[in-house]
């Protein structure tokens, strides 16, 4: 698991990386993983065109919410928040191209909707970047909801 790019545990059943190849989706679903969710745009780094169907085909769920990286919306937060709640026992992997969307939405769901205590809703993102720019915006617009 530690070879997959910008890999972090974030609780028993929550991860988020960066994209992974195909030979590592083997790996998250031999741990357990039965959600896949994909915040990457199609044409982002290392993208895989059919990724969905190699999800699929290790029987894990996979949910696709393209963000763009220049624009993204309170709308793909709120997709987002919905996909995670509609599987509350189960084990998610949550990837864009480098964990930077992934890490910024599982920080908005630990604050918003887990209410996690701040310092333990920033990890990863803490350790992976910080926002700013449209990203600040967006947590600043989901927080105040």
């Amino acid at each position: 698991m530690n070879q997959i790019r910008a890999y972090f545990k974030v609780n028993e059943n929550l991860a988020s990386s960066g994209q992974p190849t195909e030979e590592q989706f083997s790996e998250i679903a031999k741990n357990g993983f039965s959600v896949v969710i994909n915040l990457a745009m199609p044409t982002s780094d290392f993208a895989i065109e059919n990724e969905e169907s190699i999800v699929n085909d290790l029987g894990m769920s996979y949910y696709h919410i393209p963000v763009a990286w220049e624009a993204p919306l309170v709308s793909n937060v709120e997709t987002f928040f919905s996909v995670m709640q509609s599987f509350p026992n189960k084990k998610i992997w949550v990837h864009c191209a480098l964990n930077m969307r992934a890490s910024c939405f599982v920080y908005l769901y630990k604050s918003c909707i887990l209410q996690l205590p701040e310092l333990e809703s920033q990890y990863p993102m803490i350790e992976i970047w910080e926002p700013s720019g449209v990203w600040l915006e967006l947590i600043t617009k989901v927080k105040n909801l």
